[in-house]
């Protein structure tokens, strides 16, 4: 047993890491010791704590840390902290039993710089070095320690308990209800665990990133951040910003609720800004991260019609954001700090941009999920994004901060979507039980020398179609696959290797079983195929029904997703009339509200959206409408099914995959063979020319590209017609066709080598 250190910033570092390197040594200690952390509300105004060890079977100990050799008045210091942390405490009715409180809170005075004689200590009021601090922790006693207790005092030091559960509140009459299940839901994740804890607290002088997939709570994380470098540096100016606007007023209730918290009063907007990526002129709620910064440094500004008419589509704020660091002269620095989420819809160029935009010594934070697609890492390197200087040395390189602070924060746990619905989203996502379609090469089997593996052996007899080309339903997979390992999945059979049959499975640990144990697993994910629209708007209003009567859930705990958003306000406009009829309230995201508004929980309204502006949200209850949308016989594939991953994931409990036709037909066949292989991934890992092939046929297309190429195929085969029914002789096109077969045959070739010198990769990567 060991106690977990979560270093915050402190004013005082020579104690603090005196008592962080004392408190490491321990073992047999089980706990957490928090350093900088918390600050407390009071009348007279933040009271920030030195630094706070809670332990499972001693309670809170409280040190007031002594940087020097005096120590007088340290006797006034822990009746002030004492006092202030029980005020703090008390209010959490799980941390009382009548008038008193459950959990003992100690104090000492730690000060490792001065000559503490016998004389120097007042009775009540202990004082230790660093020689003598365990001998006198030894005397603190909880008579009645318990671990709910402990995770109850955790959470309400934390200051999140209330942060972490429903926008309002929630109110339910029977026990056995998908509101009930929700509120213990809710009541079960109000504690960060300690990697969160790690991100939430521990700050580096220069860059850090916090990595994670959806659900681990990064947007949480940020916001708290925020909040809290707020509270200890209320001097500093900070930015938040992020690509989704409609998660900016899920930003601000976080980081007003965590202000409050720790201060008494809401974040100062003056020195804590909450802004979008892009921004325009007008009123300050417009502002944005890329338009101060063209302001400041007098290049010209785009918005998005402008940057439209000059650069791809797709990657206009890319190209902006790059011409803008390009153009601009000297740095004009007017940020501390400036925290970014959803760094993986950025492009490098941006991060680039907020780091410009910083005071030494560069405090950039930002978090991303740990894929931005399926198939690929999200994010370059710090190295390769912030470059290198004159010298040749890194601009950026993520080393340990002093005291041991952690610039790369791995959240490997997933909060918001059970077993079921994580694993169901990556198997659909990557097309795992896919019907065979693609035809791809087939490398020989080249295994690297070594020992037997211990572990368990299987065999996935390989589809063969003709030449010699393997055939697979894989839309998309990881280039590496230690990523696997990495996003929280173990191998349970196989190897993770080119070439070479795998099963993988989530963890306990990364997919805690609380988030599915409250449901039926055929609850959790249901798939539900529609001979027609007007059948799937009948079921989908129903259910909205018995939702809001039966299941006691709000109105915003229900959220319909259409993944096609060209599509989204024609096909869900029916479906709100008719609910409108019923006197149910609903809105379409960003388009009847603000582009900042997600929910409208005041109002009692369910929210419709397209993927885009579903992106950062959640709900208890996901609806993902015409699913068929995400099985097309077409180019784009591997977006279109990223679409329904992101979808999937956005349910905290239970989601709806409705669709009409053959093609959802086809999507609960994949689906029912996750289900009959117990929610594991199995498969044949594809070798890099077989990645490499799946990248070209199921690459992303514009509008002009794909009619262009549709064009071509219809030509294609009115001449293949045309010959085979005499109307065109090949000797007509003798000179054309040479051209082609040689074309073709390079091809061919180029592919057979590749097949053949293509080494499987031989390290065994879980």
């Amino acid at each position: 047993m060991k106690v977990d250190i979560v270093r915050g910033t402190t004013r005082k570092p020579g104690s603090s890491r005196v008592l962080a390197e004392v408190i490491a040594r321990q073992n047999g200690l089980s706990g957490q010791l928090f350093i900088g952390y918390p600050t407390i509300a009071t009348f007279e105004g933040p009271h920030p704590i030195d630094a706070l060890l809670v332990l499972e079977n001693k309670g809170i100990i409280i040190f007031d840390l002594v940087e020097g050799p005096v120590t007088c008045g340290y006797q006034d210091r822990q009746d002030d902290s004492a006092n202030k942390l029980e005020a703090r405490l008390r209010p959490h009715r799980s941390l009382m039993r009548g008038r008193k409180l459950l959990i003992p809170i100690h104090t000492i005075s730690f000060a490792p710089g001065a000559n503490v004689t016998a004389g120097m200590v007042v009775e009540g009021y202990p004082i230790a070095g660093a020689d003598d601090l365990m001998e006198k922790l030894s005397i603190f006693e909880w008579p009645e320690p318990g671990t709910d207790i402990y995770e109850s005092a955790i959470s309400a030091i934390e200051g999140i308990s209330a942060i972490r559960k429903s926008r309002t509140r929630r109110t339910v009459h029977r026990e056995d209800s998908k509101g009930a299940k929700l509120r213990d839901l809710e009541n079960s994740i109000a504690t960060l665990d300690p990697r969160q804890s790690k991100a939430v607290i521990e700050t580096v002088d220069g860059v850090q990133r916090i990595r994670g997939l959806a659900g681990s709570g990064k947007t949480i994380v940020l916001a708290l951040k925020a909040a809290y470098l707020h509270a200890r540096h209320p001097e500093w100016r900070i930015a938040v910003t992020f690509n989704t606007r409609s998660l900016k007023g899920q930003f601000r209730r976080l980081i007003d609720s965590f202000s409050i918290e720790q201060t008494g009063q809401e974040a100062d907007r003056n020195s804590l800004r909450i802004l979008n990526a892009w921004g325009a002129p007008g009123s300050e709620d417009r502002d944005g991260v890329y338009h101060e910064f063209c302001g400041l440094h007098g290049v010209e500004y785009l918005d998005f019609r402008s940057a439209a008419a000059r650069f791809p589509r797709g990657k206009e704020f890319d190209k902006v954001c790059e011409r803008a660091v390009n153009q601009a002269g000297e740095s004009k620095h007017v940020y501390d700090a400036i925290l970014v989420d959803e760094a993986q819809d950025f492009s490098p160029a941006f991060l680039r941009l907020c780091y410009e935009l910083l005071n030494e010594p560069g405090r950039l934070i930002y978090a991303y999920d740990e894929l931005q697609n399926l198939s690929e890492e999200s994010l370059p390197s710090p190295e390769e994004i912030f470059g290198k200087r004159e010298d040749g040395a890194y601009n950026v390189r993520l080393d340990a901060g002093d005291g041991g602070s952690q610039s790369d924060i791995i959240l490997e746990k997933c909060y918001r979507n059970s077993r079921p619905v994580l694993v169901t989203a990556h198997s659909l996502g990557f097309g795992i039980y896919r019907r065979p379609r693609t035809m791809l090469p087939i490398s020989p089997d080249r295994r690297a020398p070594g020992p037997p593996s211990s572990k368990p052996t299987f065999t996935i007899p390989p589809r063969v179609g003709p030449d010699g080309q393997g055939e697979t339903g894989l839309v998309q997979i990881f280039e590496h696959p230690r990523l696997w390992k990495e996003i929280g999945y173990r191998l349970e059979g196989g190897e993770v290797r080119e070439g070479e049959p795998v099963i993988i499975s989530r963890t306990e640990d990364t997919s805690p079983r609380f988030l599915e144990s409250h449901s039926d697993p055929d609850d959790l994910v249901k798939f539900m195929h529609f001979d027609t629209e007007n059948g799937q708007t009948q079921w989908l209003i129903d259910q909205i029904v018995t939702n809001l009567k039966d299941d006691e859930l709000r109105h915003d705990d229900i959220v319909v997703i259409n993944p096609d958003p060209r599509s989204t306000r024609r096909k869900v406009g029916e479906i709100r009339s008719r609910l409108w009829q019923m006197k149910i309230n609903s809105h379409l995201a960003g388009a009847d509200t603000d582009p900042d508004v997600f929910f409208r929980p005041d109002d009692a309204s369910i929210t419709f959206t397209g993927i885009y502006h579903a992106k950062g949200n959640e709900g208890g209850m996901v609806y993902i409408l015409n699913a068929q949308d995400c099985n097309p016989a077409a180019l784009n594939l591997a977006s279109i099914r990223n679409r329904l991953f992101t979808a999937i994931t956005r349910s905290k409990a239970w989601v709806r995959v409705l669709g009409v036709g053959d093609g959802m037909k086809e999507l609960m066949d994949e689906y029912d063979k996750l289900r009959q292989n117990d929610f594991e991934l199995r498969f044949v890992y594809p070798t890099k020319a077989q990645r490499e092939q799946l990248k070209i046929i199921h690459r992303d297309m514009t509008e002009a590209e794909r009619k262009r190429l549709q064009g071509r195929r219809r030509n294609l085969a009115e001449l293949i017609e045309d010959i085979e029914s005499g109307a065109v002789h090949p000797e007509d096109l003798s000179h054309e066709w040479a051209k082609l077969a040689d074309l073709l045959g390079r091809w061919s070739c180029l592919r057979q080598v590749e097949s053949s010198n293509r080494s499987i990769i031989s390290s065994n990567i879980l």
